[in-house]
């Protein structure tokens, strides 16, 4: 009874033994039958800062390695030039709203000019107009007095008379006549004058150049004084910061990096050979070095579709440099492949540029998962 109970006790322990060693073999199994690489790289978008002005730091309120919110104060550069520059701006903008005004003074004078002119020239073909009226009367009246004369109806006294004002008549259209072509005349010249004024003047109101390119003047030195303060563009951390207070900052030039958290994935790099059932959507494992017992859960974003090669480039003499092979072996060249992290675990900081393992599930794209991720087996890692 005792030996039965004995190898109970063996058979038992065997096959737990034995249901361990093929969970092993079969998990072991699973992370050799799919792709899986050692040589990932965690990669993040990195902006690098730069002033849109030029000047020295005076406040300089994060340190090296922050964590900053997108719209926090990096570093702000002496403002005081700037502030000069606008109210030179604002002052020039005050100077061409007041040289508008007397241009536009000078159109409408000249437009009351030239209504005169025309009025001038109405009067003047009226009077040109009653003096033929009058003319044509004492002509009439001069040949009356004609007829008469030898009845002896009238004296020679009034026929000359009557002769004197027909021709005063005459010489008062030759002046009336005069005047109308001087009125015509300063018509001409007040529409000169007009047209220069106008010309002078632009496009009435906001839409003048004068005044638009005085706006745009102002604009632009609000915002050069709006950039003497860099504020971060994304939430993120300061990375190699070697700025201090005083030191000068040169216009487009970068000046320190900031690391975008939001924007982390993991560069893998997979043999040719491993890849030709990887698929975008596919389920990856990846573990850091840095956190060998946690896996975090992924995805396959994209396969690159390039890499850049060796062979071929110019060498000395503009010759190509071709690298030497042996003919029994054949290297597999490596292929990025996008892995976007689906959820990171609070307790993992992820850091650009170290290193991860990583598993692709093959043909798992769309599945839905109901299994928590498990961390590579560390001979893989």
């Amino acid at each position: 009874m005792e030996n039965s109970s004995k190898y109970s006790k063996y058979l038992l322990t065997g096959a737990v033994v034995l249901i361990a060693v093929i969970a092993l073999l079969f998990k072991y199994w699973q992370y050799v039958s799919n792709p899986w690489t050692r040589d990932g790289r965690v990669r993040a978008n990195v902006i690098e800062v730069a002033g849109r002005v030029s000047g020295p730091i005076v406040d300089l309120p994060i340190v090296d390695n922050q964590f900053v919110r997108s719209g926090d104060l990096l570093f702000e550069i002496d403002p005081r030039t700037y502030e000069a520059t606008l109210e030179q701006a604002r002052a020039k903008l005050a100077g061409a709203g007041n040289n508008y005004q007397a241009l536009y003074e000078q159109v409408e004078a000249a437009k009351a000019s030239v209504t005169m002119s025309r009025h001038s020239i109405t009067q003047a073909e009226a009077a040109l107009t009653e003096l033929d009226s009058t003319i044509e009367r004492n002509r009439a009246e001069l040949e009356r007095q004609r007829d008469m004369l030898p009845q002896k109806a009238t004296s020679q006294r009034s026929l000359q008379g009557a002769q004197a004002s027909y021709e005063i008549s005459l010489e008062r259209r030759k002046a009336a006549e005069a005047s109308v072509e001087q009125s015509r005349a300063s018509l001409v010249q007040s529409q000169a004058n007009l047209a220069r004024a106008q010309a002078n003047l632009g496009e009435a109101g906001d839409d003048n150049p004068q005044i638009r390119e005085a706006m745009a003047a102002v604009r632009q030195a609000e915002l050069n004084l709006e950039f003497t303060r860099v504020t971060a563009p994304v939430d993120g951390y300061v990375t190699n910061l070697q700025l201090r207070l005083g030191s000068q900052v040169v216009a487009n030039q970068p000046t320190l990096a900031l690391i975008d958290v939001s924007s982390y994935w993991v560069a893998a790099y997979f043999r040719e050979n491993r890849i030709e059932d990887v698929a975008p959507g596919d389920r990856a494992v990846v573990t850091l070095m840095s956190y060998p017992d946690t896996p975090i859960e992924g995805h396959v974003d994209s396969l690159g579709w390039g890499i850049a090669s060796s062979d071929g480039s110019t060498g000395s003499f503009l010759l190509p440099n071709v690298a030497p092979t042996f003919e029994w072996i054949r290297l597999a060249q490596r292929v990025p492949v996008r892995i976007h992290l689906d959820e990171v675990p609070e307790d993992v900081g992820l850091r650009v540029g170290t290193t991860a393992s990583v598993l692709v599930l093959t043909g798992s794209a769309g599945e839905e998962v109901h299994r928590t991720a498990q961390a590579a087996p560390g001979i893989l890692q």
